[in-house]
């Protein structure tokens, strides 16, 4: 174990806190580490596990595509990058489909869409307005877009002309769009910035001033997409249609994969040469998107995970109303929950880590809980005895 660790530091530019921990191999669930220990896994991966580790269906879609290729150049059309496309499409908004490997390139697509739209109205309607508290991304792109300094003050400068207005304020946004507005750039529900959800007041208020400015919505469902909240976009759950979305983590299965969702207004903008990706939309990635999207577009998925869901809020509220000093809020939707924990959220987490329970803390006082979507209802029980323990010996 040590040695590894060693040799992590030694090779590989160290730009993330690591866990002491080695994992061994994964299934389902759970992590184990070298010694056998057994960890119940409630970030997955940041989001990107949706079905676990080892889905069978997955797996299967992976070792089929390598048994044909591995990867094609963007000059050939390919099966199951078409495949997954289309299933995209017949379950959503979109009419085309653009793939990349991140979200954060998935972003940077959309911001190239975004201002040569606009350019095609006007030559000065290239701004964009977004959120501060938010995160898209570490590409100079995505960190402009995100509205928090940390992630940019020392790399400035950054892109010109993209505005943060303040999340669900209503007057902040109207005296900040205008006619120059290309696109307003927006997360459903702030994932890095607490699991903070959008008003349904300030999703009529976006209609509107979409209308009126003749801007873009583009929503960022990184995060939220993917059946995580309960329906295969969270957007379906706003009444709020999209121009563009961005999505990426649980789409590739485990496998590096992102893509950006256009409408037919929006299809024809972008031409050959204006954007690509050398590997984006990899064949063998595309394949096990395939096989994720099948399982979560059906209607008894999507129910079991809301199921689950209102279970474990449930059980927190539970938790709350014994141990309401610790426990200040609890928000979300579906299997994307946040527990304000206030200056206690690293000590739980750290306390979880040493019970062989893996938690991930945001905003600094939030503990982000991801499940895999797959997640049973004895597992949820384990986790909320386990975070139980903790909270009784705070």
């Amino acid at each position: 174990m040590g040695e590894i660790f060693s040799e992590d530091k030694d090779y590989i530019l160290n730009l993330y806190n690591r866990n002491n921990l080695h994992i061994k191999k994964a299934d389902g669930c759970y992590l184990y580490d070298e010694s056998g220990k057994k960890y119940l896994d409630m970030f997955s991966g940041i989001a990107v596990n949706n079905l676990g580790q080892k889905h069978q269906e997955v797996t299967d879609a992976i070792l089929r595509q390598l048994e044909c290729y591995s990867h094609l150049s963007n000059f050939f059309v390919s099966e199951p990058v078409v495949n997954l496309a289309k299933l995209l499409v017949n379950n959503s908004f979109a009419s085309k489909v653009f793939f990349s490997n991140s979200g954060a390139e998935a972003n940077e697509a959309a911001i190239k869409l975004a201002r040569k739209y606009g350019r095609s109205k006007n030559s000065d309607k290239t701004e964009i307005v977004t959120f501060y508290n938010s995160f898209h991304g570490r590409t100079t792109g995505g960190m402009t877009l995100t509205g928090q300094p940390k992630y940019k003050d020392n790399f400035a400068p950054v892109l010109p002309q993209i505005k943060h207005v303040r999340f669900n304020d209503l007057t902040d946004i109207e005296s900040t769009v205008s006619n120059k507005t290309c696109a307003v750039f927006i997360e459903l529900i702030q994932g890095e910035g607490g699991i903070r959800e959008l008003s349904s007041e300030y999703v009529r208020k976006l209609k509107n001033l979409a209308e009126k400015h003749d801007f873009l919505i583009i929503i960022d469902e990184i995060q939220t997409g993917l059946c995580r909240t309960g329906e295969i976009f969270a957007h379906q759950e706003f009444n709020l249609t999209p121009d563009v979305v961005t999505i990426a983590k649980a789409l590739g299965g485990g496998l590096p994969l992102g893509a950006m969702l256009v409408n037919e207004k929006l299809e024809n903008v972008l031409v050959p040469g204006d954007h690509g990706s050398t590997f984006g939309g990899n064949p063998v990635a595309c394949a096990a998107g395939e096989a994720v999207l099948q399982v979560i577009s059906e209607q008894g998925f999507k129910n079991e995970v809301k199921t689950k869901g209102r279970y474990l809020v449930e059980k927190l509220n539970g938790l709350k109303e014994k141990y309401p000093n610790v426990i200040l809020d609890i928000r979300g939707k579906g299997l994307m929950i946040g527990l304000d924990v206030g200056e206690q959220a690293n000590i739980i987490k750290q306390k979880a880590f040493s019970k062989g329970l893996l938690l991930n803390v945001t905003s600094g006082s939030v503990v982000r809980l991801l499940p895999p979507l797959i997640i049973s209802f004895n597992q949820i029980d384990e986790f909320t005895d386990k975070l139980e323990f903790i909270l009784e010996e705070l």
